[in-house]
């Protein structure tokens, strides 16, 4: 390995991590095929002191453990762990995910045969309530991951948590996970990511991927059901042709029902087009968007 710039860095925010979780990842990362690779854990639960120990008990050079002193939030922990990196590449994967034995490997070769490529994903295995559920239904292609980013709210295509970035393409951007839009900085920063580089997604397996609750999307509920629209609707606006395109792909499925009492007191209206279905209460008030 260069001990002056590694190939990879794998950048892992940690947040009350639970031990077993923790070790899941950090074994997963440290059985890579690819080992040209420096390990950044930041831990942004500073007043976690059991954190380290673990960290530190896996005798292993490439591990680079450090602590913020104080919370600072997944989005500037992200950004930090970008500034401290070396590698060329950016391996993204958060505290309770597990990468596959090839996945480094497997992302490597692509970026370095695709040099237009910035950012790759690939296939994920989502674990829920302890069953593997394998998901391979990403789109593939940079059109298709570009389209699905501006149109589909409550999907993050390439899977953060299985990409791989080129950093040479954030420098050259100036671009930076946005903290406005925490928790869903990862959606944003694809989408600001549009204009200057490509994407693509590998038909591999590369991630197994924890729904559990502690997962930054279980903690923030409501924040990743109300955020995603707004994104959305500034995605359309700046990308009018993915929105014109998708729309015309979508079948017709436009309807309006109504729930009454006693037949004439409306209680709900169900409106759906687009592919968007809301509910109303009373036919006015909104209580529910989802696509």
């Amino acid at each position: 390995m260069n001990a002056q710039r590694p190939k990879v860095s794998v950048l892992t925010p940690l947040y009350n991590t639970s031990e077993s979780d923790l070790r899941a990842m950090i074994e997963s990362v440290l059985n890579q095929t690819f080992t040209d690779f420096e390990f950044l854990l930041l831990n942004d639960s500073p007043d976690n002191h059991g954190l380290e120990k673990i960290v530190l008990s896996y005798n292993d050079a490439r591990i680079k453990y450090s602590e913020n002193p104080e919370n600072l939030g997944i989005t500037k922990s992200r950004n930090k762990l970008i500034d401290l990196a070396l590698g060329e590449y950016l391996a993204v994967l958060d505290h309770d995910d597990i990468s596959m034995p090839n996945r480094f490997q497997l992302q490597v070769d692509f970026l370095d045969k695709n040099p237009h490529i910035g950012v790759v994903g690939g296939n994920i295995i989502e674990i829920k309530n302890g069953k593997e559920i394998s998901y391979s239904k990403r789109p593939i292609h940079d059109h298709d991951i570009k389209m699905s980013l501006v149109n589909e709210p409550y999907v993050c295509n390439p899977i953060h948590s299985a990409s791989m970035i080129r950093k040479s393409v954030l420098i050259d951007s100036g671009i930076r996970y946005n903290q406005k839009w925490s928790p869903c900085e990862d959606h944003v920063l694809f989408l600001d990511l549009m204009d200057y580089t490509c994407f693509h997604n590998l038909e591999d397996i590369v991630l197994k991927y924890n729904w559990h609750g502690d997962n930054t999307t279980i903690r923030q509920w409501q924040k990743m059901y109300d955020l995603p629209p707004l994104i959305i609707e500034q995605a359309r606006k700046k990308h009018p042709l993915y929105y014109d395109e998708w729309k015309n792909q979508v079948p017709d499925t436009s309807y309006v029902r109504r729930v009454l009492l006693f037949g004439f007191i409306p209680i709900l209206k169900i409106k759906q087009c687009c592919g968007v279905k809301k509910i109303y209460l009373l036919g006015f008030i909104q209580l529910f968007r989802f696509k």
